[in-house]
């Protein structure tokens, strides 16, 4: 259910082509899983339909159609890009979004057997989004600032789900992230949201990248955190090399973030767990795997 108590079926959504795109209606409908605040629905064999669903604004959706057709042509791994508007009406009083479909199964679904080819392929994909963000790109509050800026947001995932054992090691970790040096270049485009349900893969290797709702213009540690939360266990080395444009600073604010990114997964599967709305059983492993990572360095 929406926060507008309309339930987003395969019915509704054909309807809203009907009204809007009718060309696209008759296409095959399917819903595939999505993640918090939008749902997905697949559209044919190329197309998949993002509706908004818990987001109580449509910003992310509006940056996204913005955004990813200038950003998309120039990445080296597929994006999901725009390419048509569902807009609000008496039917659905919220925005949608056609866009193309990326191929292959959400890392939190699956997994990485390649992981050097997957460290390469991130670390291409890093640079080439990774270039200065105009100025009217859009800022987010809660992705894209200096780890120290996140300690309430830290400390509630921190005392929900920590493992007693691991605490100790977990706050070093963050304390170090949050002593690091402030990010002084300028204002990169991050994707802000690098986590396993936001990347796809293929053939044992990383194939694409998804959910562009967070891109902002930011630090790029938001997305070097992927080395840990996305890249198997000792690839992360390997990422860096690659990367080659983090300093030491940048990975300490990095590593950190890929603590506070861990403990929230893991909050949102046991909230998963529990059947609370929102939650996401399948992420639970994943961030316990990806803490894991962060405290081998």
């Amino acid at each position: 259910m929406t926060d507008t108590d309309i339930e987003i079926t395969a019915d509704l959504v054909r309807d809203l082509l009907r009204e809007q795109h009718p060309d696209l209606a008759d296409l095959g409908i399917r819903e595939v899983a999505g993640g918090w605040g939008n749902q997905m629905w697949r559209l044919g064999d190329e197309l998949a339909v993002r509706m908004q669903r818990m987001d109580p604004t449509p910003e992310l959706q509006l940056n996204e159609r913005r955004w990813l057709p200038v950003l998309a042509p120039r990445l080296p791994l597929p994006v999901p890009t725009p390419v048509r508007s569902g807009e609000p009406s008496a039917r659905f009083p919220k925005h949608w979004t056609v866009m193309t479909w990326v191929p292959g199964d959400p890392l939190d679904c699956s997994s990485i057997s390649r992981g050097d080819h997957a460290a390469d392929a991130l670390a291409d994909f890093l640079r080439a989004l990774h270039a200065e963000a105009p100025a009217d790109a859009p800022v987010s509050g809660d992705h894209g600032g200096h780890p120290k800026e996140c300690t309430a947001g830290f400390d509630r995932f921190f005392h929900a789900v920590v493992p007693d054992d691991l605490a100790d090691d977990v706050r070093a970790v963050w304390d170090d992230a949050v002593a690091a040096p402030e990010y002084e270049g300028p204002p990169l485009w991050v994707h802000g949201d690098l986590h396993p349900a936001n990347v796809v893969v293929s053939d044992g290797t990383l194939s694409g990248v998804i959910d562009f709702g967070d891109i902002s213009a930011g630090d790029p540690a938001w997305d070097l955190a992927a080395a840990w939360v996305v890249l198997p266990a000792g690839a992360a080395s390997r990422f860096f090399d690659a990367y080659g444009r983090a300093d030491a600073g940048t990975v300490r604010r990095a590593r950190g973030l890929a603590a506070m990114k861990s403990l929230f997964l893991m909050l949102m599967g046991r909230n998963g767990d529990l059947g609370l709305p929102g939650g996401k059983p399948a992420w639970g492993p994943a961030g316990r795997a990806a803490l894991d990572r962060v405290l081998r360095g």
